[in-house]
This record gives C-alpha cells, structure tokens and sequence, in this order.
C-alpha cells in the first residue's frame, strides 16, 4: 500500500445527478437512458460521452453500472461527472464496494445524496496501481462477457433448430415444395412427406408437459443450515447474466426447492417475461436450491433436457402461458403449475425427439459449461474487489489467482 493516501471520495470524483427524462419524450435512437435498475429504454441524446460510471440514486440506492459508451443518466441515478484524471474503470470497481445502506436519506423510496458520499473517507492509491487493479477485475469480467456472447449464439442455433423441426415444420413443408435436403439423411427420412388436416406432420402426436416431465417439489429451509452455503438459482439471478448466488443458510429466510441434477426451472411469475434456467450435473461442493416462483420440471427421460428447455422458450408455448395467468396486478401475475403441466408443449415423433436431443444437447452442454465457468470467475472477482480496493491483498499475488482460474 505504499502511496496510498488518506483522502474523501470528493477529493477523487464528482458526482452528478441525473438528468429526468421518460420514454413516452425519449425519441427513437441507440443511445442507452440508464437509471437506477440499469438499461430502461434508449435515446437520441446523450448526456455524457462515456465511458462512464453511473450509480443508483434512487429506488434501486447504491447499484454501480459501467457504460463504455455515451449514455444518458436517468434522473435516479447518479453518474460521475468528473474522473479527476483517475482510471475509470477503477473508479467503477471502488464504487461497487461502497457501504449505501448507511446514507439512505429516503423516508419511503430509498434515496442516495451526493453530498453525503462525497465527504466519505477513504484509501486511495495512485494511478498506476488503479490501472493494475483495474486490469485484473477486467480480465474476469471480460471473460464473463465474452461466455455469455458464445452462449447467446449458442442457445440461439438450438432454439432455431427446434423451431425448424418442430414450429415451422420445415423438412416435411421442404419435401412438399420438392426442396433438396439440408439435414443428414437418415434424420430427413424420420420426417413425413406432408402435413395432415390440422397443419401438423401426418403421424405425430400432441404431447403434453406432463407425459415429458415430473414436477418436482422436494422443499428445504436453508436457515436450518446457518452455517452451510448454497448456490440459489433465484428471479433476481437469472435477470443478472443467469448465474445464481452463493449464500449462506442463515441469510435466506424463505422456504426454497431443493433441485436435483438436469432439471429445468420455468418461472411462474409473469410469463410475458420468459424465464426458462437449465441446472444440468455439477461438481460445486454446494447444494443448489431455487425460488418457489419456479416449478422444478425433470425429464422423464434424460435425452429430453434439451427438448423441453427449447420447447419451453418457443414462442407457441409462451403465448398459451400468457393466457393461463392468473392475477389482477400486472407484475405479479402467475401461471397455475398443474395447469401448465397439462398444457400442451409440441407436436413430435418419440424418435424424433431423442435426435433432437442428441443434436442439441451438445451445445446446451457448451452453455452451462460456460456459465459455470462465469459463475466460478464471478467469486473470485467478488472476492478479490473488496481486497484489492483496500490493499489486503497484493496486485501479485491476485494476478497469480485470476491466472490460475483463467
């Protein structure tokens, strides 16, 4: 820690507040309004070039958003104005690690003032040991990022292959039209010639959840486990890149599913919103456990994971969910789980359904092979942020452990 210095956030950053728009005076554009619960809508306009760092003010106090582009900050957020020649990417990090639930000013709506984070002592080092440490959390976070890019391509050649084979029935409508065939041909041969009297191919049955999956409502308290850690697969988690929190017992203070290995969590809260999570076999030491706001599906048969994951996000599904809610308010609406069991999910052979699984499960197994390995690199930077920005830890020796888990 040699160098550092004793100083106030003021004396390092300015802060400003954010400047109020709404999306009905928001005109079409690319520009990202970022308010305190992150990316609300976009604009024309920007108020700042980036990059920037922006901070929750107001509602959601004290959460911290990087934009390496211009931005907007909305009106409850705060957003630094002034770097004072700091490495900024730094300044994002340290503000992470900022204590706000003491500087809450709010009497109903949890509200952060500038003017009382300013004056905050703190330990500040100098810039070539910002850029360092910025260097390192970048590294990870950068790797994270780049996981859930491959990932989104990923899930998205998955999706598309179900939705040729088993939504827009595409190899039977390409032998009707006389098409040449696009699959190996002992899979094209596993396709009927033509579509029957309902628009489905001749031959194929309707299949419900309920003859595809068990549901599984095996329950825990982790609180009667103060001391133990669990990995908890929750709403608020899946929103966050979906990589579930590691907690301990005693801070969970609702009942919670215990989930068994390759199952498949589909949210029932607001199914406009699609919340479909694949828990495939895992080597974490923690036991996993997740919202009741999920139903817990296990296939009944194994090379049905991917299928029912796909079919659980294909649009056609998703639309019959969102006319089973029931609920007058319009964020806490819910879909019945034993009516969605009942719900009809695709129209396929057996036989085809195992190839699918065997086509498709390959790259579902890439995706959770990769958010596990962005969930183990997400510990080691929660760990290593607040040891670094305090100097418990030395630049070297985190640069030898993000080098070991890279």
């Amino acid at each position: 820690m040699k160098n550092w210095k004793f100083c106030s956030i003021g004396d390092q950053i300015t802060l400003q507040r954010g400047v109020d728009i709404t999306q009905k005076n928001a005109h079409a554009g690319e520009i990202p309004v970022i308010s305190s619960g992150g990316i609300s809508f976009f604009h024309d306009t920007a108020i700042d070039d980036g990059p920037g760092v922006i901070i929750g003010r107001k509602g959601s106090l004290g959460t911290v958003y990087w934009s390496p582009d211009p931005y907007w900050p909305h009106d409850t957020t705060l957003w630094v104005k002034d770097f004072k020649n700091n490495n900024r990417r730094f300044v994002y990090y340290f503000m992470k690690t900022l204590k706000t639930k003491n500087l809450d000013v709010g009497s109903s709506n949890p509200t952060l003032n500038r003017n009382h984070v300013h004056p905050l002592s703190v330990i500040w080092p100098p810039l070539k040991e910002q850029e360092k440490i910025s260097e390192i959390l970048s590294l990870l976070d950068d790797k994270i990022d780049l996981n859930r890019r491959t990932n989104e391509t990923l899930e998205a050649m998955a999706r598309a292959l179900f939705r040729d084979w088993f939504v827009d029935f595409g190899p039977t409508r390409a032998k009707m039209a006389g098409e040449a065939p696009y699959l190996a041909p002992e899979l094209w041969e596993l396709f009927p010639d033509r579509l029957g009297d309902e628009g489905k191919p001749e031959g194929w049955q309707s299949w419900p959840l309920a003859d595809l999956a068990t549901l599984s409502k095996s329950s825990i308290n982790p609180a009667q486990f103060s001391d133990e850690y669990f990995l908890h697969f929750s709403l608020p988690a899946f929103d966050k890149a979906m990589m579930p929190d590691l907690v301990k017992g005693e801070e969970i203070k609702s009942g919670k599913f215990s989930l068994p290995r390759n199952s498949i969590l589909l949210s029932k809260l607001n199914p406009e919103t699609p919340r479909v999570w694949m828990v495939t076999a895992h080597e974490e030491p923690y036991q996993r456990i997740c919202s009741t706001e999920f139903m817990v599906l296990n296939p009944l048969q194994k090379d049905w994971l991917a299928l029912i994951y796909c079919a659980c996000l294909s649009q056609p599904f998703r639309e019959t969910l969102q006319g089973m809610v029931t609920g007058t308010s319009k964020s806490h609406q819910r879909v019945q789980p034993l009516a969605v069991m009942q719900t009809h999910l695709l129209h396929a052979t057996d036989i085809l359904m195992r190839q699918f699984g065997l086509t498709a499960q390959p790259l579902l197994a890439k995706i959770n092979f990769k958010r596990n390995e962005s969930n183990t690199l997400a510990q080691l930077r929660d760990l290593l942020l607040p040891r670094l920005m305090s100097g418990e830890i030395s630049i070297r020796d985190a640069e030898k452990m993000v080098e070991d888990a890279a």
